[in-house]
């Protein structure tokens, strides 16, 4: 019986931080606790309003698609899509259909088939114990970006790898924190199963709230699809959800089909030629984007850095950031910029996660934008288009790199041990000093100079003349043996590998 493979393609909506809404002047606050405040006649679908198109959340939508590799429209247009929900206020929904802002692309290995620009819905608030349910507008008219991916996906774990690396995208570009648990980044997976290259029918799953969800979801869905066809039945189209408690899919409704949405352009929305706006070209975008995910792995890997360590630098902008001044520090050593790394990936790490404050609860259930890099201006009269918005929690390292690096040199050059280094690094995180004051006081320092170690060298072998005999009598172990003891007798301070040669040297 041949085996069923599985076809799965993601839709993923991203909000997008800028400092107003994607059609109006209303602010976009995902912080606001109180509900029905960042609202105003154009999101609330007041008759005779008109919406106006923020420059900046197209500006965002651009540079993710240069960041792709993706092809930029030159001509681009708003539609309708149009279904009735309580939380729709206008009963259609401004999105994109046949002119996306961008086609093409790849990331992770996964086709992209296109990125547009759409405006978020309402936010619906059930209420279990009254059975009410109430409509919150602050997040009507928020920007929503959606990248739909070619069906070319074939493993739960190869969507929830491309899921990971699209949230690390966004973060970079500064477009968008893309928290799950906050609602800035929803997935959606289109999955259908067959046992040859013809596709089977496919099924939408919606309500993923996490990766893990999504792995979940997608590898129970497949399983149930194969024990559905083995048993004769057929799939239906259809939208299903995802409970976690019960860990299984549940059917939604029927999955609506594009015809369903009677998508027609905007009549108050114009039309875009994106290269007659300023800052909008290609040559400018790509200008403007940082050093990208893919290109900050590979300069890691190029230094030999575990792939595990590379992976925190990437993913962790603190730790990524502190390596990188600390390795240019270290002026090109290869050999200390290793020892560095491997010093903050484990012992700095850590301290920081012993230290951390708890987790900042979000407000009003959405996260907070940290920082916006684009510089294009939003059409909103009076605004700044230097203004930022930075709430970053705990990303300073309670420790200069200065004194990093110094620690490491004081190891590196064998002046103090790795114990020691371990120490001194505990002691100057804490605020303790600087770290040729702690060594000091700690009687860090390793004890190097021959003459000085000496005595130590007589003693431990009149106390130990079987282990001197032993290694005399080419039992080479034995010399570990009596290191040891003359290191327990200085007191961790001997230079070990000074040691080794006094010892060596005394029993010729």
């Amino acid at each position: 019986m041949a085996a069923y493979r599985a076809t799965i393609g993601l839709e993923v909506h991203a909000e997008l931080k800028t400092y107003t809404k994607m059609f109006c002047a209303s602010k976009n606050d995902p912080e606001e606790q109180t509900a029905n405040v960042n609202i105003c006649p154009v999101c609330l679908a007041h008759p005779g309003t008109l919406p106006v198109i923020n420059k900046r959340a197209v500006a965002h939508v651009l540079r993710v698609g240069a960041a792709l590799g993706g092809k930029l429209a030159d001509y681009t247009e708003f539609d309708r899509k149009s279904y009735f929900y309580p939380d729709l206020p206008k009963g259609y929904q401004i999105s994109q259909y046949e002119f996306p802002l961008v086609s093409g692309g790849e990331l992770a290995g996964v086709a992209i088939t296109r990125v547009h620009l759409e405006e978020d819905t309402a936010s619906s608030i059930h209420d279990e114990n009254t059975g009410e349910t109430l409509i919150d507008f602050n997040r009507a008219g928020v920007p929503l970006m959606e990248l739909v991916t070619e069906p070319v996906i074939e493993s739960a774990a190869q969507a929830g790898n491309f899921a990971r690396e699209l949230q690390l995208l966004l973060r970079y570009l500064g477009v968008s924190d893309a928290n799950m648990e906050k609602g800035e980044m929803r997935v959606e997976a289109n999955i259908s199963i067959s046992k040859d290259d013809t596709l089977g029918t496919k099924v939408e799953i919606k309500n993923l709230n996490s990766f893990r969800a999504m792995e979940r979801a997608v590898a129970y869905e497949i399983k149930r699809q194969e024990k559905l066809l083995e048993g004769g039945g057929t799939v239906v189209q259809q939208t299903l959800g995802w409970d976690e408690g019960k860990q299984a899919t549940f059917p939604q409704r029927i999955k609506e089909g594009s015809a369903d949405y009677r998508y027609f352009p905007d009549p108050d929305l114009p039309s875009l030629k994106v290269s007659e706006i300023p800052g909008l070209s290609l040559l400018e975008l790509v200008k403007q984007l940082p050093e990208l995910p893919i290109a900050r792995r590979k300069r890691y890997m190029d230094l030999r850095i575990k792939q595990e360590d590379a992976e925190l630098y990437v993913r962790d902008e603190r730790f990524g950031n502190f390596f990188d001044t600390v390795a240019e520090a270290l002026a090109g050593d290869s050999e200390h910029i290793l020892l560095a790394s491997n010093y903050i990936a484990n012992d700095l790490v850590n301290l920081v996660s012993h230290s951390a404050p708890p987790p900042h609860k979000a407000r009003g259930g959405r996260g907070k934008a940290s920082r916006d890099l684009s510089g294009a201006a939003e059409v909103v009269p009076g605004r700044r288009d230097n203004e930022k918005r930075d709430t970053e929690s705990f990303s300073k390292i309670p420790i200069s790199e200065k004194n990093f690096v110094k620690i490491i040199s004081l190891n590196a050059a064998g002046k103090i041990s790795s114990r020691g280094a371990k120490d001194l690094l505990a002691a100057v995180f804490a605020g303790e000093g600087g770290p040729t004051e702690i060594a000091k006081q700690r009687n860090l320092f390793q004890v190097s100079e021959a003459v000085d170690l000496a005595p130590i060298i007589e003693k431990v072998l009149t106390d130990n003349p079987k282990a001197a005999q032993e290694y005399k009598s080419g039992k080479i172990t034995s010399m570990k043996f009596l290191i040891g003891q003359a290191m327990k007798a200085t007191r961790g301070t001997g230079n070990p590998a000074v040691l080794q040669r006094a010892l060596e040297a005394r029993l010729r």
